[in-house]
């Protein structure tokens, strides 16, 4: 199985030099990863481990200095134009605040769409069927389009948030703590959602959190990361059962997994 997802020793260094202020500091040392197409890893960390860093470095939100990143055999820093747009539209991402994410002054219809019409994909009555079609994917009724940001739940924000993320049939999803503001309650429909469309759509997903147990309902294997590396990677029943390293013990107790 291909990797759609390969950082190879990719290392990002913030601060220093003469226009910088604060002393440097290096937030990823060196990391790689492989992320096989069709497939979700959980990435999981304590706060400041890197992870989030790492998943806007696949973003091409955050430019490494040293290594490299690819996405679905492209090399993330060399993207330029023509291909730096297409780009976007195959790699997607799902973030923690669903109501920072979503503009207050757009309907709900128009924020799902902004993407179809940026990308010019269809005409415009084909783009709001679309943009309906999802809206009832992700368990939501279609007349919520003509709806606003702060007249919803935050759990129908996020689902929003992520039929406007896989409105353009994108490759791969990267959901940066997607489910972590949310009540446990609500946590647990998004999370089956997420493991239903990933499976539907053929996703590869990198799934981001600090909750081991949120991770275990999504994700095929885990990735745990400290102080910017990567101590271990496993299937994730079997980090469950028998943890190799001390971090990975330590959010297993933390989660109240043990």
């Amino acid at each position: 199985m291909s990797a759609m997802v390969a950082v190879d020793a990719a290392s990002v260094r913030f601060g220093g030099g003469l226009l910088r202020r604060g002393q440097p500091f290096t937030a990823l040392h060196a990391v790689s990863l492989e992320v096989p197409a069709g497939t979700a890893r959980g990435l999981v960390g304590e706060s400041g481990s890197g992870k989030t860093t790492l998943g806007r470095a696949v973003l091409g939100l955050q430019p490494v200095t040293g290594g490299r990143v690819h996405v679905d055999g492209q090399d993330v820093s060399a993207l330029r134009g023509a291909g730096l747009r297409s780009f976007r539209r195959r790699v997607q991402c799902v973030f923690q605040d669903s109501a920072a994410t979503l503009d207050p002054r757009m309907s709900l219809g128009a924020s799902i769409r902004e993407g179809l019409d940026i990308h010019r994909i269809g005409d415009r009555d084909s783009r709001e069927e679309r943009v309906r079609d999802m809206l009832t994917r992700v368990g939501l009724p279609r007349h919520l389009a003509e709806r606003y940001p702060h007249e919803i739940s935050g759990g129908q924000r996020q689902r929003v948030n992520i039929a406007r993320s896989l409105v353009l049939e994108p490759r791969v999803l990267i959901a940066d703590e997607p489910v972590s503001a949310l009540d446990v309650s609500v946590q647990a429909q998004v999370l089956d959602l997420l493991a239903d469309l990933r499976r539907e759509m053929g996703l590869t997903m990198l799934f981001i959190s600090h909750d081991l147990m949120v991770v275990r309902e999504v994700c095929d294997e885990v990735s745990v990361m400290h102080a910017g590396r990567i101590v271990e990677t496993a299937a994730t029943a079997t980090l469950f059962h028998a943890p190799r390293h001390p971090m990975s013990a330590a959010l297993l107790e933390a989660s109240g997994a043990v």
